[in-house]
């Protein structure tokens, strides 16, 4: 066993070869050997609009090996200070989705029973609420920055209660949030009614709608937004649609007016120092995207959490 797995460089094999893990991982890793383990969720069946993020993690994958070890801007290395390797995909029901959030549920309680943080690579938002129940069980109530076009508050969608569109409604119902240190960041565009980002504030959340983001940096928002998670676990929840379309068309409910990718890397970079147990980038749906760029832009956001951990 290496004690600090390494990503394949493009001198010892190019970069269209390779095995397709993340950033080209051994993957032989047991999860008792790891502080961090990257898992690929491929799961759509929550989704209400656009199919495809059942291909996120594959894609994910393929655009990684473009991505080096170290970070230049942060000069951060994660793969010298904690032991990284990808562990493959959780085996979700294709045609249940009951049973891929149990078996979401199932694989993360294995995993936190390692001490290991997560970092997941969705699939569909649905995701996030068998993730969290899995490490609220292990950590408590947790705190989250949570990146997105939308709260996902919904109370039902179509009637049914566990969709993409409502994980942070049942995550609070089930007292897995602290909800005093919840951030949602990015919320926009149209909604049903005026009040559709209210039963977020009512819950504690800080809701940072986007125009609060145009024209600025968001390094202000990030010493605040430690100041108010600080103190107890936190779990970062990315959905590519909380980027403009303009940077990330491959997902499924798009909305214009969003973050840009800088602001994205500031928000990321500014949540180092906080205790995070866990971190997902969901939504990506390749198959919108033919450039490959969506999945480019969520392949190297994943290694900027990875730089935070």
């Amino acid at each position: 066993m290496d004690a600090h797995p390494q990503p394949l460089g493009g001198n010892e094999m190019p970069r269209f070869g390779g095995i397709a893990t993340y950033m080209r991982l051994p993957g032989t890793s047991r999860l008792a050997d790891l502080d961090v383990a990257v898992v690929g969720v491929p799961f759509d069946l929550g989704t209400s609009n656009r199919p495809g993020a059942r291909f996120g993690p594959r894609a994910i994958r393929a655009e990684s090996v473009l991505i080096r070890p170290y970070n230049m801007a942060t000069r951060a290395a994660p793969f010298d200070r904690l032991r990284i390797d990808d562990v493959g995909d959780v085996a979700t029901n294709a045609f249940n989705l009951a049973d891929s959030v149990a078996r979401i549920e199932e694989y993360y309680d294995d995993l936190t029973t390692h001490d290991v943080r997560p970092l997941s690579i969705g699939g569909d938002h649905t995701i996030v609420l068998p993730i969290l129940r899995a490490l609220a069980r292990r950590h408590g109530p947790l705190g989250v920055v949570h990146v997105d076009a939308h709260t996902d508050i919904n109370d039902a969608m179509f009637g049914e209660r566990i969709t993409h569109g409502t994980p942070f409604r049942r995550a609070v119902e089930e007292d897995l949030l602290d909800g005093e240190r919840v951030v949602q960041i990015g919320v926009r565009a149209t909604g049903y009614a005026a009040d559709d980002f209210d039963w977020s504030r009512q819950q504690g959340f800080r809701v940072v709608q986007v125009e609060e983001c145009w024209h600025r940096s968001l390094t202000p928002l990030m010493a605040e937004v430690r100041e108010q998670l600080a103190g107890g676990p936190v779990y970062i929840s990315f959905d590519i649609d909380g980027l403009d379309p303009a940077f990330a068309p491959g997902t499924g409910t798009p909305e214009i007016g969003g973050l840009t990718v800088p602001q994205a890397l500031e928000i990321i970079r500014g949540c180092a120092g906080l205790p995070i147990v866990g971190a997902d980038l969901v939504e990506v749906a390749p198959i919108y995207d033919t450039s490959g760029a969506t999945a480019l832009t969520a392949a190297n956001l994943l290694y900027e959490i990875l730089c935070v951990l």
